[in-house]
């Protein structure tokens, strides 16, 4: 038997009666007053993590810090009206509102949960982003700020009613209420000028917090960039490079570059990290002609987009000109100029502009029995008929092989079940979910793939018997795994953390290409330990594969001291 309660018939019919009138209810605003509301809603739900930030500093103490943080909130919701009241009209209101509380709620989430900074490089990223990877950011942990903060507030949006003007009084509201709104934050902001201006001076990196402003700004200037770039054409490099020094009937050369993907150099087991996650490079080390460890390399960018095309660009970082640097031929092309022949392999989302035109294969949905699922494919796919694909061309080669390494947050993807050493790991893509042990764990076992993938190549590399051959391993930058807050990458390179900057380099000469260079291999590993940079890169590959042209700087090359009896001094980027 079961047991209903009753009530009695006039409260029945009270609460009818109001359920009724909510369902009726749809409240009547104006443009203005909407984007007042939604702006202090951005600030109260979106703006947490700049709050956070602005505390983080000591800004917000005592009474002072009070004030500040009273001149900050009014300003930023004040700033937020003007802009929504320049976006807003009556016929995109609702739709494009809607869309800002989902994309802001989204975006207030990734930086509460990675501290990611939206600025224009970082939105390029992301938009950059294919959907293997949107799926492993995207987690149920998001649902419910999403829902709350997003897509609740957009559905209640619907029910709004928008208050009608004439179009010459609408107008005139608009622009006071846009006056108004400046006049607010002008006061508010000299309110607590000092402290609010040294703030803003000393970490200009926080404006990239503010949302949804942050990456609205940031999105107009992709945009911008983006219309700025259509049918330009790249900048010719090297047009006059040629081989110079080699000898009729001499072996041709194959020199393997293998891009890294987010492997720090704190945890690379050849700096001395007190794990070993590099031990089958560490064996091979013993050896005379072991590979090379570089132990103080600084990176171009902290993110693929800023350090790929720089790392293979003539300019690089100590004269780093991102727009240039876009639009100019690469590494690449100048080695295809002197007449040796590049081939890029891919495991991840593309070479980012610096094989544009070249030779290109892509694994990233590649079908290699054993290497690859529905889901990707391991590193160790690129090798797969690497021999045979040589063997077919004739002459000096440059193979790239752009890993997918450490791309987190799913580092426990990143490497087979063999590798599984480092125990427990974080089996998940979102990373609030593990412990810092955990995350660790799979970042390490991710980084012993690396090192096994070096070693394979090395290996494949020491069966060429018809040709000399050698291997550099660069990382394009680094990780934070949970330091100080931040986790993965693409802090701004101004601000960015040693552990998003500092990367492995690994050289590798057969007997046969040092002795027909004429480098010696104990000349490197005495210098192994100077300080080196991605700029080095594009030099020490023109410098090994006897590349002349006017943008080679035999400084800035790796080679150069250890060639024949030259022990000259190698710059490296500030």
């Amino acid at each position: 038997m079961s047991f209903v309660p009753s009530l009695p018939a006039g409260r029945l019919s009270r609460l009818a009666s109001w359920g009724a009138r909510a369902a009726r209810f749809r409240p009547e605003l104006s443009i203005e007053a909407l984007a007042l509301i939604a702006s202090l809603f951005f600030t109260l739900t979106s703006n947490q993590t700049f709050f956070r930030a602005v505390a983080a500093t000591g800004a917000l103490q005592g009474g002072a810090g009070a004030l500040t943080m009273a001149s900050l909130f009014v300003a930023i919701t004040a700033l937020h009206t003007i802009l929504l009241c320049v976006l807003l009209n009556r016929w995109i209101a609702k739709p494009l509102l809607g869309v800002l509380l989902i994309a802001s709620a989204a975006a207030a989430y990734f930086m509460a949960a990675y501290t990611v900074y939206f600025d224009a490089d970082m939105l390029r990223n992301i938009l950059h982003t294919d959907g293997k990877e949107s799926h492993e950011l995207v987690s149920f942990a998001a649902l419910p700020s999403l829902l709350l903060n997003g897509v609740l507030p957009a559905v209640l949006l619907w029910r709004v009613r928008l208050k009608p003007r004439p179009l010459l009084r609408a107008l005139g509201v608009r622009l006071a209420c846009i006056v108004l709104a400046l006049v607010v934050a002008a006061v508010a902001l000299l309110a607590s000028f000092q402290s609010t201006s040294a703030l803003m001076r000393n970490h200009k990196e926080l404006r990239y917090l503010v949302t949804p402003g942050n990456y609205l700004v940031s999105l107009v200037q992709v945009a911008q960039d983006a219309h700025a770039d259509r049918n330009r054409p790249r900048e010719p490099v090297g047009t006059q490079a040629k081989v110079v020094g080699r000898p009729v009937g001499a072996k041709p050369r194959l020199l393997v570059l293998v891009v890294g993907e987010t492997v720090r150099a704190q945890n690379w087991g050849m700096n001395g990290y007190l794990r070993q996650t590099t031990p089958q490079l560490a064996a091979m080390r013993q050896s005379p002609s072991g590979p090379v460890n570089f132990t103080q390399v600084q990176a171009c960018g902290s993110s693929t987009e800023i350090s790929l095309p720089c790392m293979f660009s003539p300019y690089g970082r100590a004269h780093y000109d991102k727009d240039r640097i876009k639009h100019s031929e690469s590494l690449l092309h100048v080695l295809e100029h002197a007449g040796i022949k590049t081939l890029w392999r891919d495991n991840q989302t593309g070479c980012k502009g610096v094989c544009e035109g070249l030779a290109f294969e892509s694994f990233e949905h590649g079908d290699v029995a054993g290497a690859c699922t529905k889901d990707g494919c391991l590193d160790e796919a690129m090798l797969h008929g690497l021999s045979e694909r040589v063997a077919a061309q004739p002459g000096d080669q440059v193979v790239v092989l752009h890993q997918l390494g450490n791309h987190g947050p799913a580092y426990y993807t990143r490497y087979p079940a063999r590798l599984n050493r480092f125990t427990p790991v974080c089996a998940t893509s979102d990373l609030n979910q593990c412990s810092r042990e955990q995350i660790v764990n799979a970042y390490d076992n991710a980084v012993l793939y690396t090192d096994d993938f070096l070693a394979r190549t090395i290996r494949l590399l020491g069966e060429q018997s018809g040709r000399d051959t050698a291997l550099i391993y660069l990382s394009d930058h680094g990780e934070s795994l949970g330091e100080n807050g931040l986790f993965l990458h693409g802090v701004p390179y101004a601000i960015a953390p040693d552990t998003q900057t500092r990367v492995p380099m690994v050289m590798w000469l057969s007997p046969g290409f040092a002795a027909s260079r004429g480098i010696d291999t104990a000349c490197l590993k005495e210098h192994s330990a100077d300080p080196v940079s991605q700029d080095n890169l594009f030099h020490s590959v023109l410098g090994a594969m006897q590349v002349r042209t006017k943008e080679y700087d035999a400084r800035l090359d790796l080679f150069a001291r250890c060639e024949g009896r030259g022990a000259g001094k190698v710059l490296a980027a500030p």
